[in-house]
């Protein structure tokens, strides 16, 4: 059908012209019926493509608006397009816009499923035309990918309900979280264009997921695990480039975790571990992570892993030092010492072991060298943590052991080749059987077996006995014998102490700047400044009673469920 624009626009600047100067003949003479008849048209459209698939739909919607505009710029006066828009706006998308978003094979769950990018930023282009027409389709997408990440958690339960041993090492399970936030952040930048509405979709879908924990270990755990898998040395093999792409990418999963504090425990535990046996990868790695997590969390949360690093670097100074000095003595073994200090590193089982006499000898060259240059610092020697190389010879063959300090006592006291019951070793070793169990196991029930057991077995009794296994043989000349941690790598006793602190110290901050409160008013304020965990409203409120006993605060006398300060 030909359109004489021209004349149509003669006829256009005619109403224009009667107006004075005005735009009124126009807007009530030809605007007006113009307007009823686009609503009329459009809404007889609407029922005839409503039918079609919602990208088929939306793609007519996107050509008649396209339409609508060259319209108006051919003959229309410029005032016109806003109100002829925003009657297609109203007839063709918002009367149907849940009808759309919502059909089962074609909305925008079926759309994100299918992975169909050009549809979702049309969609998201047409309805960011509404007032809060994006709200409903937010809400999809967040249902969505909470859905997605739900399936994730059940697969892993299904592995677990199957037989799969729990371990706090999963990192199939971390790695598909990774690879579902990683796509979805995608489509958030490129589809949604970065908007607020869909980076907050996304934000509260992945704190839905990371904060459901199945099994035994929380995802705080296996995430630091993932962590430690990266930074450790004989763990994952990846370049520079590759270990700071996934522990960003990790750091964004920790992010969305509640229990940060958590979190931080098993990370400064691990971390621990890596320096204390030299299984870092390198330092610029863990000072990277540690930077990550610093710009996440504040200094507050990193300072303590920090002092770590810090440690050790004091550390390789004075053993420069001291090794001068114990080239100087006449010890037997060539040995070295890091000292810690105590707030930084974790609390460790520390037992009072009895050393060989080769080893004595060397504490005390290296007290009586420490309490000269550091007058005022006391020494508490750590064992649990130490590690040693022991020469073993069986036959003709020689091997390295790489052993734990307790490892290499005990290899020494069974050298003789004397047959010990395991009360005999205890008063021998000074040693508590929750100690000497997993010791034990490590020398005379793993892969490679130093020690024999009578009976033998899988597991340590306090009836067996044990003896040197001259028969040992290894192919490897450098052998490696892992021993069980003493140590859990989470303390939930010490989180918990620290968690009762954090309370009482954000309340007394919150009522020294306001003086009086409501018990209501105190909980919200408190549980807004508490970052790195979601304390459980009873527990702020036994926190709130201590702290009235220590009088810090007391309630008000005309009012129960209000509080005062005290200066």
């Amino acid at each position: 059908r030909i359109v004489d624009k021209s004349l149509i626009k003669s006829v256009v600047e005619l109403y224009e012209g009667m107006g004075m100067g005005t735009l009124e003949t126009y807007d009530a003479h030809l605007e007006e019926p113009l307007l009823v008849s686009t609503r009329d048209f459009y809404a007889k459209k609407r029922e005839e493509w409503i039918n079609d698939s919602t990208p088929d739909y939306l793609i007519k919607a996107e050509k008649a608006l396209t339409s609508e505009r060259t319209r108006v710029a051919d003959y229309l006066n410029p005032s016109s397009e806003s109100k002829i828009l925003k009657v297609l706006d109203e007839e063709v998308l918002e009367k149907v816009e849940l009808v759309l978003l919502e059909k089962e094979s074609s909305g925008c769950r079926a759309l994100l499923q299918n992975d169909k990018s050009e549809d979702l930023q049309r969609m998201f282009r047409l309805f960011g035309r509404l007032e809060n027409g994006l709200n409903p389709m937010a809400h999809i997408v967040q249902g969505f990918i909470a859905s997605m990440g739900a399936d994730i958690v059940n697969r892993r339960q299904a592995r677990l309900d199957g037989g799969e041993k729990d371990k706090n090492d999963d990192p199939k399970f971390v790695r598909t979280l990774i690879e579902l936030h990683d796509k979805y952040l995608g489509v958030v930048r490129n589809d949604f264009a970065g908007h607020s509405l869909f980076q907050r979709a996304l934000k509260d879908a992945f704190v839905e997921i990371v904060n459901k924990n199945v099994g035994q270990y929380t995802n705080a755990e296996l995430m630091s695990t993932f962590c430690d898998r990266i930074l450790k040395s004989g763990g994952e093999k990846l370049s520079e480039a590759e270990v700071e792409d996934s522990l960003d990418k990790i750091v964004q999963l920790f992010s969305y975790l509640t229990d940060k504090d958590m979190f931080a425990e098993i990370y400064r535990n691990q971390l621990a571990k890596r320096l204390l046996s030299q299984r870092s990868t390198s330092d610029d790695s863990e000072k990277l992570m540690i930077a990550k997590l610093k710009m996440q969390c504040g200094t507050q949360f990193t300072s303590k892993m920090e002092g770590m690093l810090a440690d050790l670097a004091v550390g390789s100074e004075q053993r420069s030092e001291f090794e001068q000095r114990r080239e100087q003595m006449d010890t037997k073994l060539d040995f070295s010492v890091q000292v810690l200090t105590t707030g930084f590193w974790p609390t460790y089982k520390s037992p009072e072991v009895t050393l060989t006499p080769d080893m004595s000898s060397c504490l005390e060259v290296f007290k009586e060298w420490h309490d000269q240059k550091h007058q005022k610092r006391k020494l508490k020697w750590i064992f649990s943590q130490g590690n040693a190389s022991v020469r073993g010879v069986f036959g003709k063959k020689s091997y390295d052991f790489q052993v734990t300090t307790l490892q290499a006592i005990a290899m020494g006291v069974m050298n003789d080749g004397v047959t010990r019951t395991f009360a005999e070793l205890g008063q021998q070793l000074n040693l508590e059987d929750s100690i000497l169990k997993p010791l034990m196991h490590s020398l005379s029930c793993g892969k490679h077996k130093v020690l024999t057991k009578s009976p033998a077995g899988n597991k340590i009794n306090t009836a067996d006995k044990f003896k040197a296994n001259a028969k040992f043989s290894s192919n490897m000349r450098k052998v490696r014998i892992p021993m069980a941690s003493l140590d859990s790598s989470i303390n939930t006793k010490k989180v918990e102490e620290d968690r009762s602190i954090a309370i009482e110290a954000a309340i007394v901050r919150i009522m020294k700047a306001r003086k009086t409160l409501q018990h209501q008013q105190l909980l919200s304020e408190v549980l807004a400044q508490l970052a790195f965990f979601n304390p459980n409203p009873r527990v702020v409120k036994k926190r709130i009673e201590a702290l009235i006993e220590r009088e810090y605060l007391e309630r008000s006398k005309d009012n129960a469920h209000v509080y005062n300060y005290l200066a």
